[in-house]
């Protein structure tokens, strides 16, 4: 047994990928490791995978258990694209500033982007890039990405990503749903993930169990077939097909089948919401975005950013304004989320009596 090499207390607030996983997917993967299984997906686990994703998301869905969400998003746009296609998406997306180019570079796809502040698209902005049809000098526009929650932690209502499904597919194109922390919308919206997907009108998802108590793991979602090409060939050939797919299969199981995606996302939310709540009143600390999942966006000074972050980890969003980010987690509690409010509010009155003392 390797010693263990961290404090096991010790928490902080830079992404839910910092967490461990769910003690109830633990036991799931011990389950899964009783004796031998088929490869590759053709084991119990993902056949019963199937099965428990269509209960969430309809009949026609079919599951694709991969590594990790950028070879979700990869695998999803290539199949759903051809090669001089171009995928519309929000300049703050994740598949646009987050993934080292990979959509372009391994999937072959160009992105036309659109400014959104609040970082959702609209029928409107959409049509900002929606044009050239036909013309051999463009990149022809064939998807429509959107993240939900959104790379800013706001979201979309059921509604709003129903207008933009039909305004797509009235004018050709498909729309593919980033959903690495869909989970945590659902639960703050209080609706099934299918109104935020099958019964919206979206043809693609990936669908997050990392950031919500996995090990490792993404889920590729095809809702509609006819919206894609070869989607498990190409997860082979962006080497993104698990041998050992049952121990990601299980994972998801122990997450989907029985609400435990439900109660982690509802977690995670709510300690946003108390962290926000406990920052909101500290001076020179402006929450920036509204917190409506498991993330905090704040402005306050540098210098206190720079001495917080040694006691707490926590990652910068824009060094241009201070503007920060706080994740929450699954397994965040209320006394890390008050030893944090605390440690700030002791950080940002230093920071006061120091520039007190400093002002002629």
């Amino acid at each position: 047994m390797i010693p263990r090499l961290h404090d096991p207390a010790a928490r902080g607030f830079a992404s839910d990928n910092y967490a461990g996983l769910h003690p109830d997917v633990l036991a799931a993967l011990a389950v899964a490791n009783e004796g031998h299984q088929a490869a590759y997906g053709d084991d119990v686990y993902t056949d019963r995978l199937r099965q428990v994703f269509r209960e969430h998301f309809g009949d026609r869905a079919e599951v694709y258990p991969v590594l990790n969400g950028t070879g979700a998003n990869v695998v999803g746009l290539q199949a759903m694209s051809e090669p001089w296609g171009a995928v519309i998406c929000a300049e703050s997306a994740h598949v646009n500033t987050d993934e080292c180019g990979a959509p372009e570079r391994i999937a072959h796809v160009k992105l036309l982007t659109v400014p959104a502040p609040d970082g959702k698209l609209t029928p409107a902005l959409i049509e900002r890039q929606a044009w050239g049809r036909g013309d051999v000098h463009r990149a022809q526009p064939t998807v429509v990405a959107i993240t939900q929650p959104t790379e800013l932690g706001t979201l979309y209502t059921p509604q709003e990503i129903a207008d933009i499904c039909a305004h797509a597919h009235e004018r050709g194109m498909r729309v593919y749903l980033d959903g690495a922390r869909l989970a945590q919308a659902a639960a703050a919206l209080g609706v099934p993930l299918r109104a935020l997907t099958t019964d919206a009108g979206v043809d693609v998802l990936s669908f997050g169990g990392t950031k919500n108590g996995l090990l490792l793991g993404e889920a590729l979602v095809v809702l509609d077939p006819d919206a894609v090409r070869g989607p498990q060939f190409l997860r082979k050939a962006a080497a993104q097909l698990a041998s050992k797919m049952r121990f990601i299969s299980a994972q998801f199981i122990a997450l989907m089948e029985n609400g435990l995606w439900l109660e982690n996302a509802r977690r995670a939310n709510a300690m946003a919401g108390r962290l926000a709540a406990a920052v909101a009143g500290l001076p020179d600390v402006r929450i920036v975005q509204p917190v409506q999942t498991n993330a905090v966006f704040a402005v306050l000074p540098p210098a206190v950013t720079t001495r917080l972050q040694k006691r707490f980890p926590f990652y910068v969003r824009d060094e241009r304004t201070g503007e920060v980010r706080w994740m929450c987690s699954f397994d965040t509690t209320p006394a890390d989320v008050d030893a944090f409010a605390a440690a700030l509010a002791e950080e940002l009155t230093a920071h006061r009596r120091l520039s007190e003392s400093e002002t002629p």
